[in-house]
């Protein structure tokens, strides 16, 4: 019987360190902030466009348009 217990202490803190980061990058992984640093790049297109149209660069036919291909 001597001798097992050295094994709990190498195994135990290696799993309650593998739970602590997992449950770090769940918290953390999935904050608005870092949808804000980066966005999708489909919402960065669409985000173009309604700049574009809001200058007058482009109609309302084209601006229908072209949301209409983005989304496909």
């Amino acid at each position: 019987m001597a001798g097992y217990g050295w094994g709990f202490m190498f195994i135990v803190p290696l799993l309650l360190f593998i739970l602590i980061v997992i449950g770090a990058y769940l918290y953390f992984g999935s904050t608005k902030e870092s949808r804000v640093l980066f966005p999708p790049k489909e919402d960065r297109a669409i985000e173009i466009l309604n700049e574009r149209y809001a200058k007058g660069e482009i109609t309302r036919e084209e601006y229908t348009r072209m949301k209409e291909e983005l989304r496909k």
